[in-house]
């Protein structure tokens, strides 16, 4: 082979390799990304069920504060997989206006991020409800209960028994989920409590709820009776929880319990 047919030889090689490479990347631009790296995705009116890790305040939260929460319980979603109990959740502080002489305490905050299994997952949420630390230990303590018969402290009304396949009870006898470990699954159900509209499922997210220490239709503002929630994040702004004292200062106590709503 003289060296002019070397130079072809070599040229058409090169060409064969750039074509090949054009297929190759054309082929993986024209597939859908896989979630081979174990992501999660987190479907529309997916319920967290949450413990306040940070006491927010009106005299001492500032605004971009880190503010956090524990999940309470195993979250099942319809892909199978699991937000495991002990995720956290992480936001900041929005806005903080303390109470002066003609103007009521008010902070704003929102939860938008979710960690869990080593992964940080961008998530959107709104506020369905919560609760005081001393209602939710009081709802905690008679879930511990050995015994095995109902345990009538679920907040807002629901019964959940232990024995009799562990079935979860409304106020007129429906039967609305089941007991689990750590909490509670139950088909969410809507509610209009305390001038709140909280949705049943939403997007045909019709999968068990973790509820943890709530009722099936548990919505707004429990043993916080100054602290009304003025906006829960589902409208603009969206994703920003509002609260708003009635008397005095703001301040939502590190340990309170929370349903917060996932809205992508």
């Amino acid at each position: 082979m003289n060296h002019i047919e070397k130079v072809q030889s070599f040229g058409n090689a090169v060409c064969r390799l750039l074509v090949l490479s054009t297929v190759l990347c054309a082929t993986l631009v024209a597939q859908p990304a896989r979630a081979n790296d174990g992501a999660i995705t987190i479907p529309n009116g997916t319920i967290l069920p949450v413990r306040l890790n940070t006491t927010i305040s009106s005299t001492k939260s500032k605004p971009g504060q880190v503010i956090t929460g524990r999940i309470m319980q195993d979250v099942p979603l319809s892909s199978g997989a699991i937000i495991r109990v002990g995720s956290k959740v992480t936001g900041h502080i929005v806005d903080v206006t303390p109470a002066t002489s003609g103007t009521q305490a008010r902070v704003s905050f929102q939860f938008d991020k979710l960690i869990s299994s080593g992964r940080t997952i961008p998530v959107r949420t709104n506020l369905r409800a919560v609760a005081g630390p001393v209602t939710v230990m009081q709802a905690e303590v008679s879930n511990d209960n050995p015994h095995d018969y109902f345990l009538p402290s679920l907040i807002g009304g629901d019964i959940a028994y232990q024995s009799g396949g562990g079935s979860v009870t409304a106020p007129d006898g429906a039967v609305v989920g089941k007991s689990v470990k750590d909490g509670v699954l139950d088909q969410v159900r809507a509610s209009s409590r305390q001038g709140k509209d909280c949705r049943g499922p939403v997007d045909g997210n019709g999968s068990p709820a973790a509820m943890w220490v709530f009722s099936s239709d548990a919505c707004g503002i429990y043993d916080l009776p100054e602290i009304p929630v003025t906006h829960a994040g589902r409208t603009q702004p969206v994703g920003v929880i509002i609260l708003i004292s009635e008397k005095g200062q703001c301040n939502l106590p590190r340990g309170a319990g929370m349903l917060l709503r996932v809205d992508q």
